[in-house]
């Protein structure tokens, strides 16, 4: 027990650190941070938060879009984009002219969703980033930085409301996009919804608070506060998990069927971090304390029992594309690479990777799959590579 609220702090500073220590910057950063112009080889670590120590420091989220580019999101170095070729890096310089069009809101971006018509969405501290593709290379002016108080419109009269910053609403842990092409944004508040083809005017995108629908039913007072991801299954039902907070043990897993939520705890579980589809429709939801749920349609079920996972400190799951389950671990071990590592499970046995085998470090804090099928790993002290199959390819400047 002592080992497990030990591990359950370590994780909330993790999350928590990186907010407090910025939250009063209102200096320029040194010039000697300022990121390398044009493209590079490889991940440059700037340390634009210089304050923040380099254990709380990932890369953290991915995507490949549409035009085959990668793109990551740090805790720290903003958004790296990657052609095929090279690295290009945007980054937030700013806290005083945070409106300067050449610049993002914020350095620690925590999610990020490509929508249908191509837009990439980013979440962060501050807000929300969207990128809106041209026909040349990503640069500075295709982002346009929103925040969401500013934009949320009342349900009746469809007016935009006064503008007052509160940072919860605007710290974004999670982005999706649903079947009829609502946007869902999880933030320290609760969830806005942004639908592109009807609520958006000439000041920008509105939103709408899901909890002020009245028609919702939600007969368990759920919150749904930093909901850090969001799914829509099979049967058009949206799912939600939340993660442990110090006042907050979570809500569970919660879902909502399009009239009302309802949340479950399987084995008392209430903190969980991530959920992904697997190909056959089945659900898996990851808790950092007990492992991975399975949900067939009907029941849960601990997947990560039978799988005998040493440790039970998960923070990431992918499945690929020979629908082998990969486990990321969280690593108290800051130095030499950390403890720990990276698990395929192919449905019989189980195999571990480590910085030995040639993972960047042993706290895989996001996984990725690009078109050809390879695994992109986003780890630890801004770490990123590449699994084809065979070998780890590291994109990051040690």
């Amino acid at each position: 027990m002592i080992k497990r609220q030990s591990t359950i702090s370590a994780i909330f500073l993790l999350l928590m650190i990186p907010f407090s220590s910025c939250r009063g910057q209102v200096n320029t950063y040194p010039t000697n941070n300022r990121p390398i112009k044009g493209r590079q080889p490889k991940i440059i670590r700037n340390n634009f938060l210089p304050e923040l120590a380099e254990e709380y420091k990932f890369v953290q989220c991915g995507l490949q879009d549409t035009k085959g580019n990668m793109w990551f999101g740090t805790a720290g170095n903003g958004i790296y984009v990657y052609d095929g070729d090279s690295f290009v890096n945007f980054t937030h310089k700013s806290f005083i002219n945070f409106s300067l069009k050449e610049d993002l809101n914020h350095n620690d971006i925590l999610c990020c969703m490509e929508d249908i018509n191509g837009n990439i969405w980013f979440g962060t501290r501050r807000g929300l980033i969207r990128y809106s593709p041209t026909k040349d290379k990503p640069k500075a002016k295709d982002f346009t930085l929103i925040l969401i108080p500013a934009n949320t419109i009342n349900n009746s009269s469809r007016t935009r409301l006064a503008y007052t910053l509160q940072p919860g609403d605007n710290f974004v842990w999670s982005i999706m996009q649903d079947k009829s092409g609502k946007i869902w944004f999880g933030t320290g508040r609760g969830i806005y919804i942004h639908n592109p083809s009807i609520d958006t005017d000439r000041v920008g995108p509105l939103f709408k608070r899901f909890s002020d629908n009245e028609s919702l039913i939600n007969n368990q007072h759920l919150q749904l506060v930093n909901i850090t991801s969001m799914l829509e299954d099979r049967d058009g039902n949206i799912w939600f998990v939340s993660p442990y907070w110090t006042a907050n043990k979570g809500e569970g897993i919660i879902r909502y069927d399009g009239k009302s939520l309802n949340n479950f705890t399987p084995d008392s579980t209430y903190s969980f971090r991530s959920i992904i589809k697997r190909k056959n429709g089945d659900l898996l939801f990851l808790s950092p304390f007990n492992g991975v749920y399975l949900y067939d349609g009907k029941t849960f079920s601990n997947l990560t029992e039978n799988i005998v996972i040493k440790n039970d400190t998960l923070i990431s799951i992918i499945e690929d594309k020979n629908g082998n389950l990969w486990f990321g671990h969280i690593s108290d071990n800051i130095k030499n690479g950390g403890d720990g590592g990276l698990w395929r499970y192919d449905g019989k046995s189980i195999k571990l990777f480590t910085t030995k085998d040639g993972l960047h470090h042993n706290h895989v804090m996001c996984m990725i799959i690009d078109k050809e099928g390879n695994i992109w790993f986003g780890t630890r002290n801004t770490g990123l590579c590449r699994y084809d199959g065979q070998t780890f390819t590291n994109y990051s400047d040690l």
